[in-house]
């Protein structure tokens, strides 16, 4: 008996940009649109850098999405879709990662799609910057990370140095290193 045919998800892109950071720190994510908004926390996660230890909502048109397993407040994430997303008109909403340094990011779902016959695999397809170590105190302290680079040599910037790693490099940015670490996270999706 022949198996029933499978559907090949529709492909989107969706932008991810961290809010309160200049020159912006952002990525292009190509993304099948069955994919829940937990899948894509997991994902913008990955893609961004995070480590993914932090807690998380989405805060889309007036209402919280997470995790319920970590956060009583809010509607289950698991049970929204970017298909559901775009078909409601939603095409730009916040995500937020880790509640105390406080990512906020825009997510826009963009009109234009990934070309036919793209992989269907989820791929981080452009983007710009490395993303802030974690726990580094938010955008502030993102901030004070960058000028310590520029008077490396001083006591604290050197400790503010070595707590975010001696190689980190703001404008350091590859797909193929986030896409290395997508594909072993989207084997399992």
């Amino acid at each position: 008996m022949p198996k029933p045919a499978t559907k090949t998800p529709t492909l989107v892109h969706i932008k991810v940009t961290l809010n309160d950071i200049r020159p912006a720190i952002w990525r292009r994510l190509r993304v099948p649109d069955s994919m829940n908004l937990g899948q894509l926390s997991q994902l913008i996660q990955v893609a961004m850098g995070w480590d993914g230890g932090h807690l998380h909502l989405f805060e889309i048109g007036g209402q919280q999405y997470s995790d319920p397993s970590m956060i009583d407040e809010g509607e289950d994430e698991a049970r929204v879709t970017v298909k559901k997303l775009m078909r409601d008109g939603i095409s730009r909403f916040g995500y937020t990662y880790d509640f105390g340094d406080t990512w906020d990011h825009v997510v826009l779902i963009e009109k234009k799609a990934p070309p036919p016959g793209s992989p269907t695999a989820p791929a981080c397809v452009a983007g710009a910057r490395a993303c802030p170590p974690e726990d580094c105190g938010g955008a502030p302290g993102y901030d004070e990370l960058i000028a310590a680079l520029a008077e490396p040599d001083t006591p604290a910037n050197r400790e503010l140095l070595e707590s975010a790693g001696e190689d980190f490099d703001p404008e350091y940015f590859s797909p193929a290193e986030i896409n290395a670490r997508l594909k072993s996270w989207s084997d399992k999706f």
